[in-house]
């Protein structure tokens, strides 16, 4: 028997047993003998259980399964088939990444269990109607930024929107922004740059999938009380979308099978105090923005916008400008395409 191939036969066993076992399969001593033989490993029965004892000091959590004849097996491993189910998951259905690199990295998730577990892995429930970005250079835009962040130095990028006619729109005439780096954030599904303004002194947020021509520049980043003082957990709590808007101490009456969604979104710390009848006041700070006067609309009637005056006012423009947007156009009696009990 070579002598190479010998030293060798630990590895091969290692990753026998990480890629052909899981609690629910497991590979009988002819088995694990054959597979070695394949590459060139003659070996005793004796000698496996020896080795098979040195990979179990080692850490590697081997087991017999109870069957006839005995099978060895990889109990346990970093991650359980339901951790790698839900990285699956996760990354299958995150909106900030391009489609072949959602694949790629299921893939390297599949890795990390059996090739029977990695089968599963591949049936999973598609996301149906999810959108991805179109942008391959989000992961090296957040590279950027985290080094940025790291080295306290400015980023300099160039920011797009889209256009009626589905076309990139440059910002700012095409001339590359330059602003100190605050923090990451990842909400919704995509990445987010909280940036300062040194000419403005104010926070303004970026997608990260929507930066091009991103580079650290040489100079230092900013310094201001602004920037020291930022909590991003309280940001996060207080914006809708991520949506930069002007902090408001408001109060909503909230009816009670609304107050599930109202506590879902403020958090269990806002302060409720009982209205009668099944309503509740609810005190909480939230950023002003048409993505909040949306979120407010899916209750219907049964969130109200008590305070402050200026904030329902507001609301109700809102909500007038949508019905006379929605109104144009529409004759007496145009009851719409669809009919009862079918679809549009």
């Amino acid at each position: 028997m070579p002598q190479e191939n010998q030293k060798l036969k630990l590895l091969h066993l290692v990753r026998l047993f990480h890629e052909e076992t899981d609690p629910d399969h497991g590979l009988t001593m002819p088995q694990i003998l054959e597979h070695l033989a394949g590459k060139g490993i003659t070996a005793e029965r004796k000698a496996i259980y020896r080795d098979i004892e040195a990979l179990r000091s080692f850490g590697l959590d081997i087991t017999t399964l109870p069957r006839r004849p005995v099978e060895y097996a990889l109990a346990s491993r970093e991650f359980s088939l339901s951790e790698m189910l839900l990285l699956a998951d996760a990354v299958q259905g995150s909106r900030f990444l391009t489609q072949g690199k959602s694949d790629a990295l299921v893939r390297s998730i599949k890795t990390l269990g059996s090739r029977h577990q990695a089968k599963a892995l591949a049936k999973r429930t598609h996301v149906e109607g999810r959108v991805k970005t179109q942008n391959e250079s989000v992961f090296s835009n957040v590279d950027c930024i985290h080094e940025a962040l790291r080295e306290k130095r400015k980023v300099s990028f160039k920011y797009f929107k889209y256009g009626v006619d589905k076309r990139r729109v440059m910002q700012h005439g095409g001339q590359p922004y330059v602003e100190t780096p605050v923090q990451l954030v990842y909400s919704d599904g995509f990445y987010y740059l909280i940036a300062y303004n040194d000419r403005h002194d104010s926070l303004v947020t970026y997608r990260v999938d929507r930066m091009t021509s991103l580079m650290i520049c040489d100079e230092k980043a900013a310094r201001s009380e602004l920037i020291s003082s930022f909590d991003v957990a309280e940001h996060e709590r207080r914006a809708f979308g991520m949506y930069q808007g002007d902090p408001v101490p408001l109060t909503l009456r909230v009816r009670e099978d609304a107050m599930s969604g109202v506590i879902d979104r403020l958090g269990r710390d806002v302060t409720a105090t009982p209205a009668g009848e099944g309503w509740a006041h609810v005190a909480a700070t939230a950023m002003a923005s048409p993505v909040l006067f949306g979120w407010l609309a899916q209750f219907g009637d049964a969130v109200v916008v008590e305070k402050p005056t200026s904030l329902a006012r507001a609301y109700a423009d809102h909500l007038r400008a949508i019905l006379a947007a929605h109104g144009e156009g529409l004759g007496a009696g145009d009851d719409g395409a669809v009919a009862e009990g079918g679809t549009a």
